[in-house]
C-alpha cells in the first residue's frame, strides 16, 4: 500500500536533474537498480530532449577568466565547472549533452566531455602532430562533435586547409574523424574548392547521421556524412535572401535541419521535411517589432517544439510560436558599461556516455 509501480517512479526519476538523479542511487536497492538500466537511460535521455537548456561562455573584455552557466527552460541557473578536465580549456562543440573542448595552453588536445556526469574523453593524438598542420594557426578550421545517442557512440571533426610545415597550404582540404568505437583518428582528403574556403566555422548541426555546415555566402550547406566521409551539398530554400541586413542560421528542430533568417523586423523558419529529397518548409514568419531594438543583434541557439532560443551580447530570450509570446530566460547583471559577449551552445542534460 502507497507504494508507487516501477514504471511511475521512472518517469519520475527520469525528470530529475543529473546531480539528483546520481543522489537517489544511495536510497535504496530497488532505486539503484532502476536508475542503471539500460531502459531507464533511454529513457532519461528521451526526456531530456523535450526540455533543453542553453550553455553560456561568458566573459567580459579585459578580464582573464569566462564563466560557463547553464540556463534551463524554468529559468533555472547553474554554474557549470570543466575543473575535471584539469585543463584550461575552451568549448568548441556541443551535441546531445556533450561537450567538445580544446586546450588553450596545449595546441591539439581535445577532449569530449560531459559536464553533468563530469566524464570524461582525453582524444589520443592523431598522425598530423606534432603540429596539426592546419591552416593558418595551427587550429582546425571546422570542429564538429557529433553525438548519436541512440547508438551510444560519438565522433569528433576536426577539418581544415592542409600545409606541410613552413609551406602554404597545398590546395587540399583534410578531415580528421575520431570514431568512439575504434579509439582512432581515420583521414580524408578533398581537393580545396571554392566550397571549402568560406564555411561557417561557429554554426554546425548534427542530424541524420551527418554534420552540417553554412558556408560563408550562404549559398548552401555542406554535409558530412560520418558513415561514408562523403561531402554534399544542400540547397538553401529558394526564398532565402542574405545580405543588406539578413542573417542566416541552422539549428536541429527535434532531429530534423532547420534554417531561420533574422532581419531588423522578421525572423523567419523553415524546416526541412523531406531530407533525401532536400524539401523545405516555412513554418513560421515572426515580426521581430516588440524586440526591435535587440534585433540587430540577436542570434538564434536552439529550436524545440513550438518554442526558438535566442541571445543577444547580455540576454537570452526565448520566444512561444504557438502563443506569439517573448520572454526573457535570462541576463547579466553587471554594473559595468562593458558588454558581456556569449558564445551560447544548445545543450540537454543526458546521462552518455554510459557505464
Amino acid at each position: 500500500m502507497g507504494i508507487f509501480p516501477d514504471e511511475v517512479i521512472l518517469q519520475i526519476l527520469a525528470r530529475l536533474p543529473v546531480k539528483s538523479l546520481f543522489k537517489t542511487k544511495t536510497v535504496c536497492k530497488l532505486w539503484y537498480r532502476l536508475v542503471s538500466d539500460k531502459y531507464f537511460v533511454k529513457l532519461y535521455n528521451e526526456v531530456s530532449t523535450k526540455n533543453p537548456m542553453v550553455l553560456i561562455e561568458a566573459w567580459v573584455p579585459f578580464e582573464s577568466k569566462s564563466s560557463l552557466i547553464c540556463v534551463d527552460y524554468s529559468r533555472v541557473v547553474s554554474e557549470v565547472s570543466l575543473d575535471f578536465l584539469k585543463d584550461r580549456v575552451k568549448v568548441r562543440a556541443s551535441c546531445n549533452g556533450l561537450l567538445c573542448c580544446s586546450s588553450i595552453p596545449h595546441k591539439g588536445v581535445y577532449y569530449v566531455c560531459n559536464p553533468m556526469t563530469r566524464v570524461s574523453k582525453w582524444l589520443p593524438r592523431s598522425r598530423e602532430r606534432p603540429v596539426t598542420r592546419f591552416y593558418p594557426d595551427g587550429e582546425a578550421t571546422l570542429v564538429g562533435l557529433a553525438c548519436d545517442i541512440s547508438r551510444n557512440k560519438f565522433n569528433v571533426v576536426l577539418a581544415g586547409y592542409h600545409r606541410t610545415f613552413g609551406h602554404r597550404p597545398d590546395g587540399t582540404f583534410i578531415c580528421l574523424i575520431f570514431d568512439l568505437h575504434s579509439n582512432r583518428w581515420r583521414k580524408f582528403v578533398s581537393h580545396l574548392d571554392d566550397q571549402f574556403k568560406n564555411m561557417n566555422k561557429n554554426q554546425v548541426v548534427f542530424v541524420n547521421g551527418a554534420l552540417h555546415w553554412l558556408t560563408g555566402s550562404c549559398s548552401y550547406i555542406l554535409a558530412l556524412d560520418l558513415d561514408y566521409d562523403v561531402w554534399r551539398k544542400i540547397p538553401l530554400p529558394d526564398e532565402v535572401s542574405y545580405g543588406t541586413g539578413n542573417r542566416v542560421y541552422l539549428l536541429d528542430s527535434s532531429g530534423c535541419l532547420s534554417l531561420i533568417q533574422i532581419s531588423d523586423a522578421w525572423m523567419k523558419i523553415w524546416v526541412m521535411e523531406d531530407y533525401e529529397k532536400e524539401v523545405w518548409h516555412m513554418v513560421d514568419g515572426v515580426s521581430l517589432q516588440c524586440i526591435r531594438g535587440l534585433a540587430p543583434g540577436i542570434f538564434p541557439i536552439a529550436r524545440t517544439g513550438e518554442c526558438i532560443f535566442l541571445a543577444t551580447q547580455r540576454q537570452v530570450l526565448v520566444y512561444h510560436q504557438r502563443g506569439r509570446v517573448w520572454k526573457e530566460m535570462y541576463s547579466v547583471k553587471n554594473s559595468s558599461n562593458l558588454p558581456v559577449w556569449f558564445l551560447a551552445h544548445a545543450f540537454q542534460s543526458t546521462i552518455f556516455p554510459s557505464d
